[in-house]
């Protein structure tokens, strides 16, 4: 392992600790995430996305970044975090709590399968996931929306576990 990969683990072993917050906090319903960036996998979501270099760098969060990078996927039927996306999760948060003037909606979203009231209770559940990760970043709450689709704005068409991949997600949108 690299002397960057060991402080790298240092560095997010240690501010984990730092950050976690209370059991309560934790029990909210909001998913898990522990307020510090993972390291970027590759294994990323099953439709390739969340791959490449990490997203270390707030000053490529926010409004220029890339779709890419303003999309988090989640797996089947949950609302964790995914680890290859709590970098870039971390890298908004970040760039909301240096500019407090800035506003965004999370957009909640979910495949196909499942009710339809399922599905937009399922995204509202991703949306304050993404939401609580943002605030324990720095982001202030005033500066945050989140909104559930459900089903009902897919990314992709197709009933394959391709096309479903690409619409579990959260969407970060910045205002203009």
């Amino acid at each position: 392992m690299s002397a960057r990969n060991v402080l790298l683990v240092l560095v997010v072993v240690l501010l984990a600790g730092c950050s976690r917050g209370t059991k309560e906090q934790e029990d909210l319903g909001y998913g898990t995430f522990s307020g510090q960036p993972g390291a970027q996998t590759g294994a990323g979501a099953e439709a390739g996305a969340g791959q490449g270099s990490a997203f270390d760098d707030s000053a490529a969060a926010g409004p220029r970044a890339s779709t890419k990078n303003r999309t988090i996927y989640f797996d089947f039927d949950r609302d964790e975090i995914k680890p290859e996306f709590r970098d870039i999760v971390a890298g908004h948060g970040r760039y909301l709590a240096a500019n407090p003037n800035v506003r965004v909606r999370l957009e909640g979203h979910a495949d196909e399968r499942g009710s339809r009231e399922y599905n937009i209770g399922l995204g509202d559940r991703r949306a304050q996931a993404v939401k609580q990760a943002l605030l324990l970043q720095g982001a202030g709450a005033s500066q945050l929306t989140a909104v559930s689709y459900g089903e009902e704005r897919p990314a992709a068409t197709g009933s394959d576990e391709e096309s479903w991949a690409l619409n579990r997600r959260v969407e970060i949108v910045y205002s203009p």
